[in-house]
């Protein structure tokens, strides 16, 4: 292990090599190194023609992170799972100028381990009918590939898909303390993530791994088993400034998140909208006897909060993607981080206990949703989302609830005196006639056998035998002013509908 500057560590990157970028979404991100890349670029013209390949790309929508990479001729292909904090990268993907495919999240995280292993790659039921299957679009966001990477094979007559390993020749990581040995800790990361994997990825592929540290400690200052990347696969570490290692996007350093017993700040301020989709998942998630929820980044997290206002946290677990599991999953640009979790594993790990079975109840956004109940979460307007773990985890959970409002941009709502009130309704309407990206496959959930449903601020959706029932209407709301003309794809009116319990009167 050799201690060298930001500087020299670009200087390592070459032409056309594939780059494993560490991080989880707000959190994790080695900036200092990235962001030598791109002054190297900016000043050389090189490395150029660079692959990507990550799991969850860490940004804040306004640059930091992995955007900091998207200029022409830099990056040329990129495979990810969660798209929606680089809108820079995501618009050179969106618009062709580099060759770009969105995998499930999950099976990024295994695919790390299968490249470490050397397998042939992952073969995982996840991403069956929905864009991802080569019977769709075949994971790809443009047509400058003519072919899926993405394969569909049979096994002992059952269908199923195949995700390919890469060659991958770097990986840019982040820890917390790094010994004279070269060995990692990571005390003072929200999380893990899949650090571990991706260093032995690339070990084994014959590549470099290059760690950001806060700081250089002596020897056996780093307990054993607080050793998360050995010595053995780090070749290069740099020593990061302050300001391009903060343990978020949202959040300098925060001790709650790693350590137990902190106290948890004020939570933020969330709509009245929010707050009646929260309560009424809430009451979905006791109704299930639900032990282990995930939640989806944006609207769902908003349930763990409210759950704590309540007095009901502690007895729900809810668990983030990104290896963390328990506490108050944190919101905005933290997510991907928890106050005071009880546990933080791999994220291969946890998607694994996912895929097996393992949520009970997944609350998750969306973006569209047609009359059959398919979903959009990653692909709509000119944005470009990503899948994220949205596909793993919606097609492992027992039930499903999507949490969103009915309308989005500028929807504006009231409680008042135990009824709903629509001040302002929102531009854009999420009720469509036909998704425009296959994201869930409404028709696939009841061949799964799951329970799904929406909730919305007036009203409570459910998906059987292929159609949309509306189930409850908020007090307040009229069916045929309020509901009915932001529909586009049509519903049927439930015999057994009923009053929307929201308790709108301690909203």
């Amino acid at each position: 292990m050799k201690i060298i500057s930001a500087a020299q560590a670009a200087e390592l990157i070459e032409d056309e090599w594939t780059i494993i970028p560490g991080g989880f979404g707000c959190c994790g991100h080695p900036d200092g190194l990235t962001r030598a890349i791109s002054d190297r670029f900016k000043r050389e013209g090189r490395p150029r023609k660079l692959g990507l390949l990550f799991a969850s790309a860490s940004g804040d929508f306004e640059g930091r992170g992995l955007d900091i990479l998207a200029q022409s001729g830099l990056v040329a292909k990129a495979i990810g799972g969660f798209w929606g904090l680089i809108p820079q990268l995501g618009n050179m993907a969106r618009e062709g100028q580099i060759e770009a495919h969105n995998w499930p999240q999950g099976v990024i995280s295994q695919l790390f381990r299968a490249i470490a292993a050397k397998k042939p790659g992952v073969i995982s039921s996840v991403g069956l009918n929905t864009f991802v299957d080569p019977d769709h679009d075949g994971a790809r966001l443009n047509d400058r590939e003519e072919c899926s990477l993405v394969q569909k094979i049979v096994i002992n007559g059952v269908s199923t898909l195949f995700y390919p390993s890469l060659n991958v020749n770097c990986a840019l990581l982040r820890g917390t303390h790094c010994d004279p040995l070269g060995n990692i800790s990571t005390e003072r990361e929200v999380s893990n993530s899949d650090a571990l994997a991706q260093a032995m990825a690339v070990k084994n592929c014959g590549g470099i791994v290059i760690v950001q540290v806060e700081s250089l400690v002596g020897l056996h200052a780093i307990e054993p088993q607080n050793v998360k990347i050995p010595g053995i696969l780090v070749d290069y570490v740099t020593v990061s400034r302050a300001d391009e290692h903060p343990q978020s996007y949202g959040e300098a350093y925060d001790s709650a998140f790693t350590r137990p017993g902190m106290l948890i700040p004020s939570a933020r301020l969330i709509s009245c909208a929010e707050r009646i989709i929260a309560k009424r998942a809430l009451q979905e998630i006791r109704h299930e006897n639900a032990r282990v929820i995930n939640l989806g980044i944006g609207m769902p997290v908003s349930v763990a909060q409210v759950a704590e206002e309540l007095g009901w946290l502690d007895s729900m677990t809810f668990t983030i993607e990104s290896g963390v599991i328990g506490g108050r999953p944190a919101a905005g640009m933290s997510f991907g981080a928890s106050y005071r979790p009880v546990s933080v594993i791999e994220q291969a790990a946890l998607f694994d206990f996912y895929e097996g079975g393992g949520v009970d109840v997944a609350c998750l956004g969306f973006a569209e949703v047609d009359s059959v109940g398919n979903v959009n979460v990653s692909k709509f307007g000119c944005k470009l989302q990503g899948a994220g773990g949205f596909i793993n985890i919606s097609q492992s959970a027992r039930c499903i609830i999507f949490c969103g409002t009915l309308t989005a941009v500028g929807l504006v709502v009231e409680a008042q005196g135990g009824r709903v009130r629509i001040i302002q309704e929102g531009a854009v309407k999420k009720f469509v006639r036909c998704v425009s990206h296959l994201t869930f496959n409404g028709g696939y959930s009841e061949v799964l056998n799951q329970k799904v449903m929406f909730i919305t601020e007036r009203a409570v959706f459910a998906l059987r035998d292929g159609v949309i029932y509306l189930e409850e209407v908020a007090p307040g709301i009229d069916i045929e002013r309020d509901i009915m003309p932001h529909i586009e794809g049509g519903f049927v009116i439930s015999g057994r509908c009923k009053s929307m319990e929201i308790d709108a009167a301690s909203l």
